[in-house]
């Protein structure tokens, strides 16, 4: 299993971003393999973290090269105040099963 994990610190966003934003979110819930997704907020950092987990790497790089990811990468200055993407491979997931996992739903 992997995630790709996306933190930004948010600028202005604009009725593009919105559009652009909802479209991924989209795409990647249709592509075999996608898993589930957390979104994040620290808010004394100013920082907002989406995080999506794959079955695989392959699965992954699907939404990163897909044509909608890529042209709103190439626009992310006119949105975002910087950004980092993080992509690991995830050994386990364990826990006492009182918070849901994102992933539980795409396994069952």
């Amino acid at each position: 299993m992997y995630s790709s994990t996306f933190i930004f610190r948010a600028g202005q966003y604009d009725e593009e971003f919105h559009r652009l934003d909802q479209q991924i979110a989209e795409i990647a819930r249709t592509i075999p393999g996608y898993l589930g997704e957390e979104t994040w907020e620290n808010s004394g950092a100013g920082l907002i973290q989406n995080v999506y987990y794959w079955e695989s790497e392959e699965a992954l790089l699907k939404l990163v090269q897909h044509p909608t990811h890529m042209e709103a990468k190439s626009k992310q200055a006119r949105w975002l105040d910087g950004y980092r993407v993080i992509i690991a491979e995830i050994k386990r997931e364990y826990g006492e099963n009182k918070l849901p996992s994102p992933i539980d739903d795409q396994r069952s």
